[in-house]
């Protein structure tokens, strides 16, 4: 710890600045708030003691100073008796605490090792503040993985330009949180934001949703309406689902896309507007165009900056911070905690709905465990089958014999999953208890 004493009575400075440098501090000594501010520019200090009386600037000066140019340096002021209430009133204006001369050194050695005790705190909570900026840069995107860190370098990058971006991923993977991280990172993000979900639109309304109608333009449209691109005029809208967009609206859009102009279902007059374009896609758009289901050009405009979400089962080592970040954020009261064994199954698990599977079940979990404690007799029947794997099939070993040491490894397994409990296990493998028995003496697993 590094301290400046500030105190114009030079004996006293240079006697107490000895102690304290016995005592293992870093010490130095200035004779007034001038030189005190000279030293302080110079050098970074953790604590300043700083006499209330100086001359010219007074140690409240001092402190007002040192709270604008260098708030992260701590101050105790040093104070006769006669003026304690100053003292006090300089805590007010941000001092540390104040000490009353004369004093001994334990009582300043014990002030000192608070603040020694304060700034570790301190520091170690900005320390966890700067690893929680990269696991959690983007409020509900966690992650850590190496591939997530690219993917949140890239957001960085694509959400200060105007480009088009395709959000490839996995059902459930979190494509429109990545597309929420870039609008809101993005010059945008103070304009609209429509979210269109291709997937539910019917295929013969979908135009209309899209680029709006005139009234006329077909049964049912009784006025005019604006549709999706329009109402994004200045900020962005997203395509999500962008695979299940008709072949035949496909030409239209990619007109759209690349002109910025459209006219209505039914209307001739050319509509302006100004948007940026995110699309996500659950499908590979490039496979799919090569089977002849979607236009090559639509899929080359639309990828510009193409973002690859890795499945869940692919970044095993988030997994633990996903589970973390959503018990505390659904967390009914207290946050749910996992029992190891029901821990391990989490981290095991192939995760097929990927984040939004794992955020439901904390959820449902979270909801119905009375104790808060999870345990694998809580856990889903899915996490706790584990996969089997399958023995070759050679001229030495038969379909029989590879039959046999599958359901082996399966009696096996589920034994394991539920300790023992044949009961459990038969209900699990949902056949009688009496099949279950046989099947274990038969292999020599009583």
């Amino acid at each position: 710890m590094k301290i400046l004493i500030v105190e114009d009575e030079e004996l006293f400075r240079v006697s107490l600045c000895d102690d304290l440098r016995s005592n293992g501090f870093d010490v130095q000594g200035a004779g007034s708030a001038e030189e005190a501010q000279e030293r302080i520019g110079q050098s970074r200090f953790n604590v300043v003691l700083t006499d209330l009386r100086l001359p010219e600037k007074d140690g409240v000066t001092l402190l007002k100073w040192i709270q604008r140019n260098h708030d992260n340096t701590t101050v105790i002021i040093m104070t006769a008796y006669a003026s304690v209430q100053a003292a006090v009133n300089a805590i007010k204006l941000g001092a540390y605490d104040y000490i009353t001369k004369p004093f001994s050194m334990d009582e300043l050695l014990l002030t000192l090792n608070r603040i020694r005790q304060y700034q570790i705190i301190v520091n170690e909570n900005i320390d966890l503040k700067e690893q929680l900026k990269v696991q959690y840069k983007y409020k509900n995107l966690v992650g850590k993985c190496k591939e997530m860190e690219d993917i949140f370098e890239l957001i960085d990058v694509v959400s200060k330009s105007e480009s088009s971006v395709l959000i490839n991923g996995e059902t459930g993977t979190g494509k429109e949180m990545i597309a929420n991280a870039i609008v809101s990172s993005s010059p945008r993000a103070k304009g609209p934001y429509i979210k269109v979900s291709c997937a539910i639109i019917a295929k013969d309304l979908m135009e209309s949703e899209l680029f709006g109608h005139v009234k006329g333009a077909f049964t049912g449209a009784i006025s005019d309406k604006k549709g999706r691109f329009e109402a994004a005029n200045g900020g962005t809208i997203l395509l999500d689902d962008i695979d299940d967009i008709p072949l035949e609206l496909q030409v239209k859009l990619l007109r759209v896309l690349e002109e910025h102009s459209f006219e209505k279902v039914g209307g001739t007059k050319k509509i302006k507007v100004n948007f940026r374009v995110i699309a996500a896609t659950k499908a590979d758009l490039l496979k799919m165009s090569e089977q002849g289901k979607y236009r090559k050009d639509l899929y080359y405009r639309l990828n510009v900056v193409p973002i690859n979400i890795p499945a869940l089962r692919n970044r095993k080592e988030d997994i633990p911070l996903l589970i973390e970040h959503y018990s505390k954020l659904l967390a009914q009261g207290d946050p749910i905690t996992f029992s190891p064994d029901a821990f391990g199954l989490m981290i095991d698990y192939s995760w097929p709905g990927n984040v939004r599977e794992l955020k439901n079940l904390i959820e449902r979990l979270s909801l119905v465990t009375k104790n808060k404690k999870i345990s694998t007799a809580q856990l889903p029947d899915e996490l706790l089958r584990t996969s089997v794997s399958t023995p070759e099939i050679t001229g030495e070993n038969s379909l029989e014999n590879v039959l046999e040491e599958v359901e082996i490894n399966i009696l096996k397994n589920t034994l394991s999953k539920m300790k023992g409990n044949q009961t459990k296990a038969s209900r699990f493998l949902n056949i009688p208890l009496s099949t279950l028995r046989s099947k274990l003496q038969k292999y020599g697993l009583l």
